[in-house]
């Protein structure tokens, strides 16, 4: 029933009640009724105070929303176009932490205006933030390729022509023969939690909005830094994923030294990859090739580490052996679809905001990579 429809069954109950009662007064004051009579429009003017009583609260419930929602509409027209965004995402944390049902004007505020409630990881203002430019840096994301596509599928090669005789190294053409043309991007579920105490979740949609996203921003970050360098995948699914795992089959060159393993490294690669070849590597092994190269000198620690190593060169502590290579053939897919959860730790008793998604992480040529070893 629409608050119009209430209003006016409000109206007509309550000249009912009004009649009833003029009526009750009547019979009581005539001499001539009989105790059955007055008994009998005392009970049909309960009856119908109880039906007005019933309607009114109905009403008068319907009529404070609808002027909180004309409140909230007007404070919305003066709200700038970030403050309605964190408005917005404030609203989907709290409804969700509590239970509730998300209502679509949300996911609209925030960017997805997918009526059938398949919304984006996160909804499409916010996965920009957290999905294409996590604060806390997962340092291939500047080399390597992100995409956000349900079920997809993508060449491995990303050029071909009608004669497949161009391929002259025999590494690459190898490894499409054994592993087939096209890579197909899979569906790994992971979740992302941000745990938050009720003063948090208390707090102004500003501070709620910057706390929730820069903790997703981490998890997501760290998710994608440790499938790509974990040193021995646990789990099957996961194991593609690793420069390092075995099944991934990328080639080890030695070296006397770690220098010397890294510039032979490059230096196997074929030229293809070769030309937009980077070198991710930890600062720390960094440091101690330019202690051994600087013999005392300060010259090399001023320098470029491109200048130093032939190649753009990217840290990460994660990279505990030397990945080089062209990163272009390596890609980090996320499947649309999402869910939103709540969950409660009981021994500490904090509660937290789940984000549940699907990622993927697909190298697709390993012959377009080399491992670097120092031999001793």
């Amino acid at each position: 029933m629409n608050f119009y429809n209430l209003k006016t069954n409000v109206l007509n109950i309550g000249e009912a009640l009004k009649d009833a009662n003029e009526k009750l007064a009547q019979i009581a004051a005539d001499p001539k009724t009989t105790v059955d009579d007055l008994s009998a429009q005392q009970k049909q003017v309960d009856a119908l105070q109880a039906r007005y009583n019933t309607l009114k609260a109905q009403y008068d419930k319907a009529e404070s929303e609808q002027k909180k929602q004309l409140v909230k509409n007007k404070q919305s027209g003066a709200m700038s176009p970030k403050e309605k965004r964190e408005h917005a995402f404030a609203e989907l944390i709290r409804k969700t932490m509590a239970k509730e049902n998300v209502g679509q004007d949300v996911y609209e505020a925030l960017g997805d205006n997918d009526l059938t409630g398949g919304n984006k990881f996160l909804p499409k203002t916010v996965s920009t933030d957290i999905i294409s430019a996590p604060e806390e840096t997962n340092p291939l994301r500047e080399i390597s390729t992100v995409t956000q596509i349900t079920n997809l599928e993508i060449p491995r090669l990303q050029f071909t022509i009608d004669d497949d005789s161009f391929i002259n190294d025999t590494e690459t053409a190898k490894e499409i023969a054994a592993k087939g043309d096209t890579v197909t991007f899979g569906r790994n579920k992971f979740k992302a939690m941000v745990g938050m105490s009720e003063t948090v979740m208390l707090g102004s949609d500003a501070n709620l909005f910057a706390y929730v996203e820069q903790g997703l921003r981490n998890a997501v970050t760290t998710k994608e830094r440790s499938v790509a360098f974990n040193p021995a995948p646990q789990r099957d699914a996961e194991k593609h994923m690793s420069f390092y795992d075995a099944t991934v089959g990328i080639k080890t060159v030695n070296g006397a030294d770690l220098y010397e393993a890294i510039t032979n490294a490059v230096a196997d690669l074929h030229e293809s990859y070769r030309e937009n070849a980077t070198i991710v590597m930890t600062y720390k092994d960094y440091l101690s090739i330019i202690k051994t190269l600087a013999n005392g000198s300060s010259t090399l620690y001023g320098a470029q580490p491109s200048a130093v190593l032939g190649k753009p060169v990217v840290f990460t502590d994660a990279a505990t052996t030397p990945v080089i290579g062209d990163f272009s053939y390596s890609q980090y897919n996320y499947d649309l679809g999402a869910l939103y959860e709540q969950d409660k730790d009981v021994k500490t008793g904090i509660e937290y905001f789940v984000v549940t998604a699907w990622m993927d992480h697909q190298i697709k040529l390993s012959s377009a990579f080399r491992l670097a070893k120092a031999s001793k």
